[in-house]
């Protein structure tokens, strides 16, 4: 018997496999997803933030270097190049206004519209403003919160030709007067009238005379209600010069007084034109013709709408 032992040799064969591509197309697709959610989280938020604060921040970002050390930043409202939605309430500032002015100007609005919101709840529920509320409009202007008490045909202000005030139109002034000497904002009180002239006499006495006697009743009433005289700014008569309905000025509803509750933006532009030596105060919006239908409309109730159109 052999002393040597069989060796067991064992061949194994080896299959050649393609090489693996690697993850390095798992780093690049996550870094694209990670990018676009990085994108559609930035337009998420940019869709909730106001169109005031994007200006702000777009003019903040466009300013030199040299001009926000130098002078500070100042937002230049006029030169954004975010498109606006509608025009807000809170017109471009002149040069030199700073970032806290604005925010107060915007904090003015708000108050302005919570004014406008209590107004509305008050002729919804006091059982004297809600006897006339077809008589009575509220808008905001680029001046502040417009409250118009118009006149009817068969309800008229004041007694035909006179600035005597009819105790209804007393019931709502004084109704009035509590919530607007609650507002740190002046008013400015104007009369108008329709085209119908006035009988010439010895003092020719004409409408414009008529429309500012109004406007001063109205005054008197308001103070007669608790509003302090402080709290009135100015009072003119226009006249027919501002017709509510343009169409026919001779309607019942260009007969009226307008209330408007000043924002503190306008009222430094009055304040502005006076010290220049300027007798007139640029009304801007705030004695244009109302926009749309007459129309008033107070949470809860219908509209109230006049049978007159108002042309734009």
């Amino acid at each position: 018997m052999s002393n040597h032992k069989d060796r067991v040799v064992i061949r194994r064969k080896k299959t050649a496999h393609a090489e693996h591509h690697g993850g390095s197309w798992k780093i690049a697709y996550a870094d694209f997803m990670t990018a676009m959610m990085a994108f559609f989280l930035v337009m998420w938020i940019l869709s909730l933030v106001p169109k005031q604060d994007l200006k702000e921040i777009a003019d903040y970002f466009r300013m030199p270097l040299m001009d926000a050390v130098s002078g500070g930043y100042q937002a230049d409202y006029s030169r954004s190049v975010i498109p606006g939605g509608q025009p807000s309430l809170v017109p471009n500032p002149h040069p030199g206004t700073n970032s806290s002015q604005a925010a107060d100007d915007r904090q003015d609005v708000e108050r302005l519209e919570d004014l406008k919101s209590a107004l509305e709840e008050l002729i919804r529920i006091d059982p004297v403003l809600k006897e006339f509320r077809p008589q009575l409009l509220l808008d905001m202007t680029q001046d502040g919160l417009r409250i118009q008490i118009i006149d009817r045909q068969s309800r008229p202000m004041f007694s035909t030709g006179s600035a005597q005030v009819q105790i209804y139109m007393r019931a709502i002034l004084r109704s009035l007067s509590a919530p607007l000497n609650e507002m740190p904002n002046r008013i400015l009180i104007s009369g108008h009238t329709d085209s119908l002239q006035y009988a010439s006499g010895e003092r020719l006495y004409s409408n414009w005379e008529l429309s500012a006697d109004r406007a001063n009743a109205a005054r008197q009433e308001l103070v007669a209600g608790g509003l302090a005289e402080a709290k009135v700014k100015q009072v003119v008569g226009l006249a027919d010069s501002v017709s509510l309905v343009k169409d026919n000025p001779a309607a019942a509803v260009n007969r009226r007084i307008s209330l408007l509750v000043l924002n503190s933006r306008a009222e430094r532009r009055m304040d502005e034109q006076a010290a220049s030596g300027s007798e007139e105060f640029d009304l801007r919006e705030a004695m244009q013709e109302t926009e749309g239908p007459i129309s008033i409309h107070i949470p809860g109730l219908p509209e109230m709408p006049s049978a007159l159109p108002v042309v734009p």
